[in-house]
């Protein structure tokens, strides 16, 4: 089984910030792609650990894991500053009890997986720089938990917060969302 490595990024494009079809003047189009991307790094993650086991860490792994790594490090964090200051600020605003408590939920959520990503980001970066082999136990039930936190995470902005959200926001609220977020990816606006 070969392991999947995901398209590199052209020139110091951060990854998880562009698909096709999709652009920063539709806001939450980019964070539901940016959502696909992050389940696909962690089929990613899901798919390297079968291949450990299977052919061992070769230059694929390695690969692999900076591929992880650097989506981790760079799209994911602004993903969430994203959501941070534009999607849960109306909902908390504006919200009933219920969205409230799911946006609650969600923000905990945010630092519970930054902090898994702090204790998963190590054995993936000792494999991506060649000083390990393989990942113990404790590294995969870090694993497996980082997975399952951000697919329950996932769920719930889309179905749930995302469309109340959007919901809130008029048209303008949202292209000046799309700008920042943009902006904060160092995107050159002037060239439109």
């Amino acid at each position: 089984m070969k392991v999947f490595v995901a398209p590199r990024p052209q020139g110091d494009a951060v990854p998880g910030w562009r698909a096709p079809g999709t652009g920063f003047d539709q806001p939450f189009e980019m964070l539901e792609a940016c959502h696909e991307r992050v389940l696909r790094m962690l089929a990613l993650l899901d798919r390297l650990r079968v291949h450990l086991q299977t052919k061992g860490c070769d230059d694929s792994a390695r690969q692999a894991a900076r591929d992880i790594l650097r989506y981790f490090d760079q799209a994911a964090p602004l993903h969430h500053e994203d959501e941070e200051l534009h999607v849960f600020p109306p909902l908390l605003e504006q919200g009933d009890a219920q969205t409230v408590a799911l946006v609650q939920r969600l923000q905990r959520e945010h630092g519970l997986m930054s902090a898994d990503w702090a204790l998963a980001r190590q054995p993936l970066l000792d494999m991506a720089e060649g000083r390990c082999q393989g990942f113990g136990a404790a590294d995969e039930a870090v694993f497996e938990r980082f997975a399952a936190c951000y697919a329950s995470h996932v769920e719930n902005e889309e179905r749930l917060a995302y469309p109340q959200a959007r919901g809130l926001l008029p048209e303008a609220t949202q292209a000046a969302m799309g700008r920042e977020m943009a902006v904060r990816r160092g995107a050159d606006l002037s060239r439109r």
